[in-house]
């Protein structure tokens, strides 16, 4: 009797207050994990993120889904912390969830499955939460935000980028993609999921370009830049400007920095050229060009825009998916018994009645 009148004594806010309590207490770490600079912009696309859902849904749902979002993401962060990855704090896309950006990428497949999985570990952790909170105190605000947690990351596991799952199981094998692309669209059809076709569209086709490249075929990747010269300075000199529709192909340089980005210098020394460009994935370079010149007149005179092209292939680092046996079980075993435990719980969730 005594327990059941500290029961009712004691409501979900209660214990939704000793979470948050338990929360304050690893606020310095959380506030070292994420630098104080960036937690405005985070806090304000979370409150549009609240916005954009309370258009389709009721106000506290709203808030209950950018708070499983929230978990979910720094679970991402605490686990790249561990791997000595920084972060920047999550930034929220209303309709679309929200991303971590990485400032340092991972070298190995290993760590991006480590990195990958600590979002939907530490998001069913705090649904789990939620549900426990719901169950005790009978309260559907938070079965129905315990189940929007089940369902947020059970949806991430599947293997279809750029979703957490297709990011585990290359620790595992690169083939479950091919899986992933059949229970990604029954996950689509079945959930109506329809902003999810377009990157399961695009992870097709990133597949399908991915096999022609092993098969010897080149996709032809390119990507474009515009740079500005000053031609006051060659017009004073007695330098001719290059025509309009001048193309001509350039010599360059390529490096990767720290982080794994590569960049590439390009250079014509006769219009005093030079030009620095980022690519968009870690490439074998065809060549460098400039395919067009245009001007334009400013305060302190003439400038020629210069258009430039780099054609490229992908570069499939194998050495990249190297998985340790051992570590290739424990996600398998692991991403297996999350997925099942999610799945059991959207059921029973479900069955509550929401």
């Amino acid at each position: 009797m005594a327990a059941n009148r500290n029961r009712r004594r004691k409501g979900p806010l209660w214990a939704l207050g000793a979470v948050g309590a338990f929360v304050l207490t690893k606020a310095k770490t959380i506030l070292s994990l994420i630098k104080l600079g960036t937690v405005g912009g985070a806090v304000f696309s979370m409150l549009v993120s609240v916005g954009a859902y309370a258009l389709l849904a009721p106000l506290k749902l709203a808030i209950a889904l950018v708070i499983m979002v929230l978990i979910h993401e720094l679970g991402h962060v605490f686990a790249a912390h561990r791997k000595g990855l920084p972060t920047s704090a999550p930034v929220f896309i209303p309709l679309f969830g929200a991303l971590v950006n990485m400032k340092r990428h991972p070298r190995d497949a290993t760590t991006e499955a480590y990195i990958a999985f600590g979002g939907p570990l530490l998001g069913t952790a705090g649904a789990l939460v939620a549900f426990w909170i719901g169950w005790q105190w009978d309260s559907p605000l938070f079965i129905a935000a315990a189940y929007l947690g089940f369902f947020l990351n059970i949806v991430n596991l599947i293997p279809v980028m750029p979703l957490d799952g297709a990011k585990i199981v290359v620790a595992v094998s690169r083939s479950l993609w091919i899986a992933g692309l059949g229970i990604g669209l029954f996950m689509i059809v079945k959930y109506r999921l329809y902003l999810l076709l377009l990157f399961w569209l695009w992870f097709a086709w990133d597949l399908w370009q991915k096999y022609r490249a092993r098969q010897g075929v080149r996709h032809g990747s390119s990507t474009w830049a515009s740079f500005e010269v000053f031609a006051e300075l060659l017009l004073f000199e007695g330098t001719p400007l290059p025509a309009q529709e001048h193309q001509r192909d350039v010599d360059y340089t390529t490096y990767s920095d720290l982080t794994g980005k590569q960049f590439i210098v390009m250079e014509w020394s006769f219009i005093g050229f030079r030009g620095k460009l980022q690519l968009p994935e870690q490439a074998i370079i065809r060549r460098a060009r400039i395919v067009r010149f245009d001007r334009k007149k400013k305060d302190n005179g003439l400038y020629m825009i210069v258009r430039c092209q780099v054609e490229y292939d992908p570069y499939l680092n194998d050495a990249y998916y190297d998985v340790p046996a051992a570590s290739r079980w424990k996600f398998g075993v692991a991403y297996g018994l999350l997925a099942a435990l999610l799945g059991v719980m959207l059921y029973v969730t479900a069955g509550i009645g929401i």
